[in-house]
């Protein structure tokens, strides 16, 4: 029997086959919050009946279902492959370094239609039963990233879902031994001419934004209320932004300038083999500042925030390089 609290939580991924169609969950993930809820449109009959002074009960009807919400949580040095996979768009298959235990994935930005995922949340009541909600048809419509003096390396997942589920039998939750979140010391970010970035000094916390907009509104006759798998509608976004102890003017002159520079930003763990560090890493390889105000405020140290736009530079394409030991996603 679980803990009758959210210790007694859980959540399951598994990457789907078809649109909306349900695959048993293989990889749990450990998340500090989530808020995926069912949305339903009802529509009411305004018949009128002589003397009737309410809406009757029966003539009360679902036209619309579907779920949405946010999943936040640590980024892990396993496991976490099907869900770039899934915002990211490519396909992948991890590919081994050498003879060794490490397996590299490259997520490249490309269309993300056909990449969907099935969620289990276990949900505990009171009792210590935990109930199920499947939600099927997931799409990733937004990922933030985000790691600061002291903490950890954290993504916040915005979901939009095409139905959700409440008869599937709970997956029985597994936990490898030997995970670890990225962090702070494990922190690096460089920036310059693509290909031969240099460290900057000074950062104190960077964020990445992924929205993958979509049309997630196609909602059809001869479909029982849910909707049709959704399809990019608008130019991919990703921004973010640095705060920065204001060390040097290399990145407030391309503000001034609005110049391009490649920025990676990346997190380097312990050896897996040989050379090959448990990594993550985000390559932009050009943005360009939207606002960089160093201004005084007081005696403090000067501390700017940055914020930026990634671009297209005609040849390279953003995208996440993740090294585990994992063989598959």
């Amino acid at each position: 029997m679980a803990i009758g609290s959210g210790l007694g939580g859980q959540l399951g991924i598994a990457a789907e086959s078809t649109y909306g169609t349900f695959v048993a969950p293989t990889v749990f993930p450990e998340f500090t919050k989530e808020s995926l809820v069912l949305k339903k449109t009802t529509a009411t009959s305004a018949g009128v009946a002589a003397g009737r002074q309410l809406a009757s009960a029966s003539r009360r009807v679902v036209t619309q279902r579907e779920g949405s919400g946010t999943v936040d949580m640590e980024v892990m040095n396993r496991l976490m492959g099907v869900i770039f996979q899934a915002f990211m768009g490519t396909t992948v298959t991890p590919v081994q370094q050498g003879v060794t235990a490490a397996y590299l994935q490259t997520h490249t930005l490309a269309d993300v239609f056909g990449k969907s995922l099935t969620i289990q949340k276990g949900v505990p009541l009171t009792t210590g039963v935990v109930t199920d909600k499947t939600f099927t048809g997931c799409k990733i419509i937004s990922a933030e990233f985000s790691c600061e003096v002291g903490g950890m390396l954290t993504v916040s997942l915005e979901i939009d879902a095409q139905d959700v589920d409440e008869t599937q039998t709970l997956a029985v939750a597994s936990y490898p031994t030997g995970l670890a979140p990225f962090n702070f010391a494990q922190m690096g970010l460089k920036t310059g001419s693509f290909g031969s970035e240099t460290a900057r000094d000074g950062i104190r916390k960077v964020t990445v934004k992924f929205e993958r907009p979509q049309a997630v509104d196609r909602f059809y006759a001869n479909s029982a209320a849910t909707k049709a798998e959704p399809i990019s509608n608008d130019l991919t976004k990703i921004t973010g932004s640095l705060e920065t102890d204001y060390v040097d003017t290399v990145l407030d002159d391309l503000h001034t300038s609005d110049g391009g520079t490649s920025l990676v930003w990346e997190f380097l763990g312990p050896i897996i083999a040989s050379t090959y560090r448990e990594t993550f890493r985000i390559k932009l390889p050009v943005v360009k500042f939207d606002e960089a105000p160093p201004s005084v405020d007081g005696f403090e140290v000067v501390k700017p925030t940055l914020a930026f736009t990634a671009l297209f530079d005609g040849t390279n394409l953003p995208a996440i390089e993740y090294m585990s030991t994992d063989t598959t996603l």
